[in-house]
């Protein structure tokens, strides 16, 4: 193999059915991203054509049948042709088992490269947790797909990131009737570390972490709850207490004002929808989950597969874009 001359970095359409393709097309349109690393598309040629022809914009590739026989000394992108799912088998803007089993299959090839020391790490577009698991990865969301095919059992999380401000939660793909009981003090000091932890790999090097209550109000001194004064608090206390750079517990209600106007550089929410609808609203177009704790880079916009417009040429590529830029970041630290 010749030496490469940039990070090389794993690319995948994700859902068949979604906005998946059509997202890669128009990000490796923008000159700046294409320049990053040497991308390696990873999935079924006839899907990213499919989203060349939506988009407008040929990706202008070059088809290898290996890794092998990648010249990563090339100024190009490379295709590894996959096949496992015929577009016109499909429909688009529908969930489908068979998308679903071709996305678990084409991320889990790129995962093995990846072990292998061929991939400095993946970017793949939304993919659907339905389809996947109707198409046989039977797994709550698409890390816990990762993680076992690490081996992995715990210390694992999904991080969002907006431009600067990197997100975690104490509990995420759950139901909301299940998260008070989740929201323990070993919980919350678990994930305080874990969040310390991937910052610092990410390069901060004291990351400032604000730290959400549970209950409106912070629970108004334990009249409409006490997690926070016996879970939480004591968890941030016992990180303080470590040397860990850590406030809180917020009042969820005033929490991204005080995002806005301070300069934490993590906010560590209760559940999914206290993080997640804030973020969206400060830029939907720019958010960036990260599958982090694992041995590899693994990125993904934080938004979903759009099957409302799939097909109809309207996708943003934004999130992309600054999922693959992320990436790159992240595998050249």
């Amino acid at each position: 193999m010749n030496q490469k001359t940039k990070p090389v970095m794993g690319l995948l359409h994700g859902e068949a059915t979604g906005i998946g393709s059509e997202l890669v097309a128009r990000a490796l349109q923008e000159k700046e991203v294409r320049e990053l690393a040497t991308w390696v598309l990873i999935g079924d040629e006839r899907v990213f054509q499919l989203g060349e022809k939506i988009a407008g914009a040929p990706i202008g590739y070059q088809k290898v049948e290996s890794f092998d026989e990648i010249d990563l000394t090339q100024d190009a992108v490379w295709l590894i042709d996959k096949p496992s799912i015929d577009p016109n088998d499909i429909e688009l803007g529908k969930l489908s088992a068979e998308s679903g089993r071709a996305t678990g299959e084409t991320l889990t090839f790129a995962v093995r490269l990846a072990q292998d020391n061929k991939l400095d790490g993946v970017v793949y577009a939304p993919l659907n947790k339905d389809a996947l698991y109707k198409g046989g990865f039977r797994f709550q969301d698409d890390i816990h797909l990762l993680a076992s095919l690490f081996g992995y059992e715990s210390g694992f999380g999904e991080v969002n990131v907006m431009e600067n401000l990197w997100v975690t939660r104490a509990t995420s793909h759950i139901p909301i009737k299940d998260v008070a009981e989740k929201i323990t003090k070993e919980r919350v000091l678990e994930v305080i570390q874990f969040a310390n932890g991937v910052l610092r790999k990410a390069g901060f090097s004291n990351p400032r972490i604000a730290v959400a209550a549970l209950n409106p109000h912070a629970g108004d001194g334990g009249l409409i709850g006490r997690e926070e004064i016996e879970e939480i608090t004591p968890a941030v206390k016992i990180a303080q207490e470590q040397g860990l750079n850590v406030e809180g517990p917020y009042p969820a209600d005033t929490i991204f004002l005080r995002l806005k106007n301070n300069p934490f550089d993590c906010f560590l929410a209760m559940y999914h929808d206290q993080a997640q609808t804030g973020m969206k609203l400060m830029g939907f177009h720019k958010g960036v989950t990260v599958s982090a704790g694992l041995p590899v880079v693994l990125t993904t916009p934080a938004h979903g597969t759009a099957f409302d417009i799939a097909g109809k040429g309207s996708a943003n590529p934004g999130a992309m874009t600054h999922a693959m830029k992320l990436a790159v970041r992240l595998a050249t630290l």
